[in-house]
């Protein structure tokens, strides 16, 4: 079997254009195939009702890139997209890319880096979004597809954002428990995508900060605090459906969702010296058993409305857990699925750059993530060790079946 033509060309660093196959479609029961799966073989299925990743248990390691589109061609994109697919599906089953297998005699670069070569799949799941940019450009005649929900997030208080580190026309969510299994993952996209698409900025993330199955422990951020204790789980279909999925707006979107990234840059020096208590009463839990102040168990409710002996709230009124509860945000609720980072040193400081790669997944960015980051960013407790410095948003496509590309509900 030959290598593809934009296969060849990519590897010599030259784009292609292409045309689109097929129409996309739905599988059902992926969910429970996707999370069988990720238990027993170490392969998650690609294809579905959802694009895997988002309801996904969280796996250890991130790598996530934003890729800015260098054409106006929508063929051009198309054959992106469909190229991108069918390496993700064989990523995913934890195979080598296309055909190369060795022979000395191939004139072209091998389509398979082979940095993952005997590597197991390690759960690998690659997400796509791509952002509001992307269909206003003119030359793509794709302003009609573009959902109402879809729009850059407005300025938001706190913000010290680094357009550098910011927003993006596609981006590609690669999740595994291996980092050279997501390292090969974005690596090998971006070489095919070249010519077409060039990274705009990316982020390595390590331990995940929330768990989004019940059979998940919660973990700890780069505070020692346990972070996601009240995350919506995937098991909770229902809330699943009311807060995530989207059900409305253009047909490719439904069984999507829409991505919110934020780089959150941890002061931890700063933390480091504050005192127990101050660490507590900041958050609303405690530090090492992760028990809302004032109980005794991690899963225990809030108690909002206790005060203690003093007169004051145990909760106090600008803790962290009170502001972003659902029950003071009229029901609100969100995806939470956020990897910890390291970067080196902040030379301006000489301090440790490390934080948190805030994601999270909802059905409408401006009713749930913008409505409470309003609020955080003015009153949250938090604010004083954290920094929000890089920011985007994506609509991701619900899932598709075999024989379709991710985008080809707006791009066919």
């Amino acid at each position: 079997m030959a290598l593809s033509r934009r296969r060849l060309l990519t590897s010599a660093g030259i784009g292609a254009a292409g045309v689109g196959l097929g129409a996309g479609g739905y599988l059902l029961g992926h969910d429970a195939a996707e999370a069988d799966a990720a238990e027993s073989t170490g392969s998650v299925p690609f294809y579905g009702a959802h694009q895997a990743g988002i309801a996904t248990p969280a796996q250890d390691r991130l790598f996530f890139a934003s890729f800015d589109l260098e054409t106006e061609s929508k063929a051009a994109l198309r054959e992106l997209m469909e190229e991108w697919t069918k390496a993700s599906v064989e990523m995913t089953e934890g195979k080598m890319i296309g055909t190369y297998t060795g022979n000395n005699t191939e004139l072209a670069p091998p389509e398979d880096t082979g940095e993952a070569v005997g590597l197991p799949a390690s759960n690998l799941t690659v997400t796509f979004g791509f952002g509001p940019n992307l269909f206003d450009r003119p030359g793509l005649g794709l302003a009609a597809q573009k959902p109402a929900a879809l729009k850059p997030l407005p300025s938001l208080p706190g913000d010290e954002l680094n357009l550098l580190e910011s927003d993006g026309d596609i981006c590609v969510q690669a999740c595994a428990d291996d980092p050279q299994v997501v390292f090969h993952a974005i690596r090998d996209l971006a070489r095919i995508g070249r010519g077409t698409v060039a990274m705009r900025w990316s982020q390595l993330g390590f331990g995940r900060t929330s768990s989004t199955t019940t059979t998940q422990e919660t973990p700890r951020n780069l505070f020692g605090m346990k972070d996601g204790t009240a995350n919506i789980k995937a098991e909770d279909g229902a809330a699943m459906d009311k807060y995530v999925w989207v059900d409305e707006g253009p047909a490719w979107m439904r069984g999507g969702s829409y991505l919110v990234s934020r780089r959150i840059e941890m002061i931890l020096e700063v933390w480091d010296r504050s005192a127990l208590q101050d660490q507590e009463e900041t958050i609303g839990r405690q530090k090492y058993s992760g028990a809302p102040l004032g109980e005794e168990s991690e899963f225990d409710p809030l108690p909002l409305d206790v005060k203690g002996p003093d007169g004051r709230p145990v909760i106090p009124p600008r803790a962290h857990v009170r502001l972003a509860s659902a029950t003071e945000n009229d029901g609100v609720r969100i995806l939470r699925r956020g990897y910890s980072f390291t970067d080196g040193v902040d030379q301006s400081l000489g301090e440790l750059e490390a934080g948190l790669f805030f994601i999270a997944f909802q059905k409408d960015p401006e009713k749930q993530f913008v409505a409470l980051q309003r609020k955080l960013g003015q009153f949250d407790k938090l604010n004083e060790y954290i920094r929000h410095v890089g920011s985007a948003v994506f609509a991701v496509p619900g899932g598709i079946e075999p024989g379709a590309y991710v985008g080809e509900g707006f791009l066919s």
